[in-house]
């Protein structure tokens, strides 16, 4: 989620995009809520970019339970593999300009993958079994977000996105944003 707002404070015309999307679809007298989702492909798409920028996990590891070959190298069975979902994410050979924040790469897309260059729960049968309530909860978050609040930077200057240590790709600076609560939706957030 710090991540994604980040992302999108950095870049308000997607930011507006998004509000766009939900003001269309859910409208001023209700909320977000989850049957929506499957009908807010921007929301998706900008999930799915951060995700692919900003894996939450940027290592997964998976043992080989036979010899197989990968990058013409002979892998024992049992072999622990650490795959760089981060590196094969950022990748210039499988995306165009991965460094640019371009949600609308993934619009062409039916579902969420494309292939296996976007990963960020793993892939297969040892997939995280939580991907679907992930992807469910972190868009009913952040729909929410986008509808009931305008959000700004707390200056001019852009938010820093540099990446911090850890397992997990935490940020090296925490997030700080301005939001106050739309004019539009101060009626249904009253009521609350």
């Amino acid at each position: 989620m710090e991540w994604m707002l980040s992302l999108l404070l950095n870049n308000p015309e997607a930011l507006k995009k998004a509000q766009d999307e939900i003001d269309d679809y859910v409208g001023e007298d209700r909320l977000v809520n989850e049957s929506d989702l499957a009908h807010l492909p921007y929301l998706r798409s900008i999930i799915n970019e951060t995700m692919r920028m900003y894996p939450p996990g940027p290592l997964v590891f998976h043992e080989s339970s036979k010899d197989c070959k990968v990058g013409g190298y002979h892998i024992p069975s049992g072999t622990m593999l650490l795959m760089n979902l981060w590196a094969m994410q950022n990748d210039p050979k499988n995306w165009e300009n991965p460094k640019k924040f371009q949600p609308e790469r993934f619009l062409r897309l039916e579902g969420s993958r494309d292939g296996y260059k976007l990963m960020p729960f793993g892939s297969g049968r040892r997939r995280c079994p939580a991907e679907n309530l992930a992807m469910r909860m972190i868009g009913l978050a952040l729909g929410t977000l986008i509808q009931c609040f305008e959000w700004e930077r707390p200056s001019e200057e852009r938010i820093d996105m540099t990446e911090g240590k850890g397992l997990t790709m935490p940020k090296a600076k925490p997030l700080v944003a301005k939001c106050q609560p739309r004019r539009k939706m101060s009626k249904l957030l009253s009521q609350m």
